[in-house]
């Protein structure tokens, strides 16, 4: 029974009535499990277009999400998770389920990445979040080896606009899937680093990682 206690004006539950809250609420280990279930019948159900998890990185936490082609999007905290998952269920499908093992390849691919013993990766991409030119360039930028750099000029002439400078630029800034799709490695054309999705901290980080290697 849960009362108003007039002399603290807070709310006491008593000892019977905490029991039958124990008993009726499930653990952390019954909400993995039933959410494990929800996530097979929506796969085998073909309901899941979109699933997502989040993993820990050197620079920060990151939000991997996949749709039936791939890899579609690999978010930064700075940017706000439930934003990117907002953007997510408009652009592509609001069908959209935590899922960690669709997901594990692009965990450990990073996870291996991050560690020093991977320098390219082997995942199936979904671009659908970039069209025309962004993508031109976003579908380059895995083609700048590691540990090498090039200037949004180089890239603008590499993909046959010389004049898109700018036009690059905002390519590699609203690249949706960074760190897998190198655009840390575009710099300025005087050296100096410009924009990055996941703050220039970032950016560096992974420039001063694939230097080291």
């Amino acid at each position: 029974m849960t009362t108003l206690d007039p002399t603290t004006d807070t709310i006491t539950t008593d000892p019977a009535a905490r029991d039958l809250m124990t008993l009726t609420t499930p653990d952390a280990a019954k909400l993995a499990d039933l959410h494990r279930t929800l996530e097979r019948r929506s796969d085998a159900a073909d309901l899941l277009d979109i699933a997502y998890t989040v993993i820990d990185s050197p620079i920060g936490p990151l939000l991997l999400a996949a749709t039936d082609k791939g890899l579609v999007r690999v978010g930064f905290e700075r940017e706000g998770f439930d934003r990117v998952l907002d953007s997510l269920a408009s652009r592509i499908s609001p069908r959209i389920l935590r899922a960690p093992t669709r997901l594990d390849a692009a965990a450990r691919e990073l996870d291996e990445y991050f560690a020093g013993r991977r320098t390219g990766f082997d995942l199936p991409l979904d671009y659908s979040l970039s069209s025309g030119f962004r993508q031109t360039v976003q579908r380059h930028l895995s083609d700048i080896a590691y540990g090498t750099t090039e200037t949004y000029k180089e890239v603008a002439e590499i993909v046959g606009n010389p004049k898109a400078v700018r036009a690059v630029g905002s390519a590699c800034a609203t690249n949706p899937l960074p760190v897998v799709v190198p655009c840390h490695r575009v710099l300025r054309t005087d050296g100096s680093l410009g924009g990055y999705l996941g703050g220039l901290e970032a950016k560096t980080a992974l420039l001063t990682l694939e230097a080291a290697a």
